[in-house]
C-alpha cells in the first residue's frame, strides 16, 4: 500500500532496476541506493524522497518503497507511450518498436527491414554527418573525380559544386537519392558507388557538366603522342611523365587556365621536376 500511494504521488518517481545496481526513472533522472540497502534487489521503486548535489549524476534515494510493474503502470500510466525508434547508434542504424513509461523502457521489439523509410533514411543522414562520406564506397575513379571537381571549384567556381567533406555532408539528401531511399543499414551505404553519385552534382542545368573534360581533362597528349595522367590533388594540377616525351613540348600545358606542375622523370620511371 505503501509503495502505491507513494508512486499515485509521485508517478515521475517511479523507478525501475537497471545494471550495476542503479535504477531509472520515470523523469529520466538515474537513482541509487545507499550500500546495504534492503531494496537493492527490486525490480521497480516508488521514491518518495531523492536528492542530488550538483556534482552527482544521479539522484540518492532517501525514501523509497517496493512496487510491482502493474503499479508502475497504474500510475504512471498517463506518461506511457509506444512508437518506432531509428537513429544511428554504434555506427551503424537501429530501428526498433519501444513501449515506455517516460523514460523507462518497458518491452523492445527490433523492427527490421519494417521501420518507417522516412526514419530510416533520417537515420543515414545522421550517420553520414557524424562519421563522413568515407561509409560511402570510393573507387580510384570516384576519389579522382572528386579532385578534379575540387579544382574546378576552387578555379573556376561559378556553378562547379563545393565538395569537400562538409558540404558533401550537407548536400547528401540531394546526391545521395535515389540510393539512400533504398538502403537501411551501414552496409547499404558501403556499397553505393560514390563516383556515381557524385556526378549529379555535375552543372547540368547550366550547361556546364559537358565542360568537365575540357576543363580539367583526366589525361593531357604530351608531344610523344602519350596521354598522361593529370593529378589534381595537391595545390597545382600535375602532369608526371617521363622527360624524353616532352622533347618538342612549346610551351607548359595548362587545364582551366591553370598552368600543370610537370615532374619530370628520368628514363627508367624516377621522378624529377
Amino acid at each position: 500500500m505503501a509503495g502505491l500511494v507513494t508512486a499515485l504521488a509521485f508517478p515521475e518517481r517511479v523507478a525501475r532496476a537497471r545494471e550495476q545496481g542503479g535504477f531509472l526513472m520515470v523523469s529520466g533522472s538515474g537513482a541509487r541506493l545507499a550500500e546495504g540497502s534492503g531494496l537493492r534487489s527490486a525490480p521497480w521503486l516508488a521514491v518518495a524522497v531523492a536528492d542530488r548535489t550538483a556534482r552527482d549524476a544521479t539522484a540518492r534515494v532517501r525514501l523509497a518503497a517496493v512496487v510491482d510493474e502493474a503499479v508502475a503502470r497504474r500510475a504512471a500510466g498517463h506518461l506511457r507511450s509506444t512508437g518506432e525508434e531509428v537513429h544511428w547508434e554504434d555506427g551503424d542504424v537501429v530501428a526498433r518498436s519501444v513501449d515506455r513509461l517516460g523514460a523507462v523502457e518497458l518491452t523492445v521489439r527490433p523492427l527490421g527491414t519494417g521501420a518507417d523509410r522516412t526514419l530510416v533514411r533520417e537515420a543515414l543522414l545522421d550517420g553520414l554527418r557524424r562519421e563522413g562520406p568515407g561509409l560511402l564506397r570510393w573507387s580510384r575513379e570516384a576519389g579522382e573525380l572528386r579532385e578534379r571537381l575540387a579544382f574546378l571549384h576552387r578555379e573556376v567556381g561559378g556553378a562547379w559544386p563545393d565538395v569537400s567533406e562538409e558540404a558533401l555532408v550537407d548536400r547528401a539528401g540531394e546526391w545521395l537519392e535515389p540510393e539512400l531511399s533504398r538502403a537501411g543499414r551501414r552496409a547499404d551505404l558501403g556499397r553505393i558507388d560514390a563516383g556515381e553519385a557524385l556526378r549529379r552534382l555535375l552543372p547540368w542545368a547550366s550547361g556546364e557538366a559537358g565542360r568537365l573534360d575540357e576543363l580539367a581533362p583526366e589525361r593531357i597528349e604530351v608531344p610523344s603522342g602519350s596521354r598522361i595522367r593529370v593529378e589534381y590533388g595537391g595545390d597545382r594540377p600535375v602532369l608526371a611523365v617521363k622527360l624524353q616525351e616532352m622533347f618538342g613540348l612549346a610551351e607548359t600545358p595548362r587545364v582551366a587556365g591553370v598552368p600543370v606542375l610537370v615532374h619530370l622523370l628520368s628514363p627508367p620511371g624516377g621522378r624529377r621536376r
